[in-house]
């Protein structure tokens, strides 16, 4: 048993499901995001992350342009200095934009780990496919000169560093992130090591049901941001005709019946799914909650068919921003006629 102090009220971590990836690796089946958009400060977020340590989590969910990395590391390095087992933790990072190609993952990874301050990472993601970079708190309407398509040949020299960190041991797993089945299609042709996961925006209003099968279907883990919907989301990335799955009058009628927030029930439905929710909040009852989502009261049958019947295909993080042209449409980000959209 770890040294490592819990909060009076945490839930125990040996009691959170785990999912395990195609190496045999275990993963907590819930993690903490740590997106704090526009709206919550880089210390709010190590703050939280401490808070959720003592809380009973185990998976944080990292990446260098969320700019708060050099403020979760001392937060980790004193959990473990205070006795909880690296070997317990799974830390994910990513690969921005801006650091695709030869020699630049290397540098990408080797600064997340010192920020973190750890060894090793769990996992590391590409973040996009695009290696479209753009300031941060940019409008939708930002374009980077440079901007260009998917082009594989560029994500794959891309992968190819990747699987250099694994051999490094630098990363235990990689895996991607915002993909579409068309790129990891060509992607899986050609891999040396295949993706363990692929973050993806998963949420009852976005369930995503081909990709999040054809991911099952291939041995890779999909891994759910936005799992309640995002309602913190930049205000960049919100559109009139995005709806809200916390006030979907199912997920609130289930909610009453649980005694909890309709947020728990958008993680519940997550996790008996089988994706790895991801749900970010500094807020310790927040967090908590959802946590104590993953042990508590599962939903039953009948509300997760239910459940399964409410999508509206409604995609709230849209990546406006990554488009390569000008009067393009973001759809184009998706290849939804099932080919990687053309340049």
């Amino acid at each position: 048993m770890e040294r490592f102090a819990l909060a009076s009220d945490a839930v125990d971590p040996r009691q959170v499901p785990q999912r395990t990836l195609y190496t045999g690796s275990r993963v907590p089946a819930i993690g903490l995001g740590t997106f704090g958009s526009d709206r919550f400060s880089a210390d709010q977020v190590a703050q939280a992350v401490r808070g959720a340590l003592a809380a009973g989590y185990r998976h944080i969910d990292c990446a260098s342009v969320y700019g708060n990395e050099p403020q979760i590391g001392p937060v980790l390095a004193e959990a473990i200095a205070a006795g909880l087992d690296r070997r317990d933790l799974w830390i994910t990072s990513k690969v921005w934009n801006d650091m695709h190609g030869r020699g630049r993952v290397l540098l990408s990874c080797e600064r997340s780990l010192v920020d973190l301050r750890l060894d090793y990472l769990d996992l590391y993601l590409v973040h996009w496919p695009f290696p479209n970079y753009h300031p941060p708190g940019c409008n939708v309407g930002s374009r980077s000169p440079d901007a260009r398509p998917y082009i594989h040949e560029h994500y794959l020299d891309t992968w190819r560093q990747m699987e250099r960190l694994v051999e490094m041991g630098l990363v235990r797993h990689i895996g991607t992130s915002n993909m579409t089945i068309p790129k990891l299609e060509r992607l899986l042709a050609d891999a040396r090591i295949r993706p363990a996961c692929n973050e993806m925006e998963l949420h009852p209003h976005f369930q995503q049901p081909e990709l999040f099968q054809f991911c099952l279907d291939q041995g890779i883990q999909p891994i759910g941001f936005c799992p309640i919907g995002s309602p913190t989301r930049p205000d960049r990335d919100k559109t009139e005709s995005d709806t809200v799955d916390i006030e979907d009058p199912l997920v609130v009628q289930i909610a009453r019946r649980l005694g909890v927030h309709p947020a728990v029930v958008c993680v519940k439905w997550a996790l008996q799914r089988g994706q790895i929710p991801i749900p970010f909040s500094i807020h310790r009852h927040e967090y908590l909650a959802n946590l104590r989502a993953a042990v508590q009261d599962p939903l039953t049958d009948q509300e997760m068919r239910d459940l399964s019947g409410i999508n509206k295909n409604c995609r709230l993080i849209k990546g406006q921003v990554f488009l390569w042209k000008d009067n393009q449409n973001w759809q184009d980000l998706w290849d939804l006629d099932g080919r990687i959209t053309p340049p």
